[in-house]
């Protein structure tokens, strides 16, 4: 018995490390233009279509094909196939639309480096010209 909830306390830490995104090691990081002062705890709801607007900014989330079944994993805890749903009832029920999807880490880079209210996800560091908002 007592191991049992050792375990399932083990588990329920290590979630709340990678959703906080403070663990010694991470896959990438979450990067936005300059213009976008968001917290890490925002991230979630920004990729959820939950928050659209910082003030009277409005936020463009991008996903990132080679590093979006990672970034699914330790900052939304779901799979694409769960985000694409998602995704799907968010634009019939909302008239939402969907993070446009870049190939890779440079076009993120240079799609949020570029837009006003980007937000985007790298596997390494973000670089020059954008602020990290979070590691995963």
């Amino acid at each position: 018995m007592a191991s049992q909830l050792t375990t399932r306390l083990a588990a329920v830490l290590a979630g709340i490390v990678l959703q906080c995104g403070h663990g010694a090691a991470y896959a990438g990081e979450v990067i936005a233009h300059p213009s976008v002062k968001l917290g890490a705890f925002d991230i979630r709801d920004v990729y959820l279509g939950e928050k659209q607007l910082e003030g009277k900014l409005r936020l463009i989330p991008v996903d990132n094909a080679s590093a979006q079944e990672e970034f699914l994993a330790a900052v939304l805890q779901t799979n694409q196939r769960h985000y694409q749903a998602r995704w799907v009832r968010k634009t019939f029920r909302e008239g939402l639309r969907a993070p446009t999807v870049k190939d890779n880490d440079a076009e993120v880079r240079s799609f949020v480096r570029l837009t006003p209210g980007a937000i985007g996800y790298v596997s390494g560091r973000g670089g020059d010209g954008v602020v990290v908002l979070d590691h995963y």
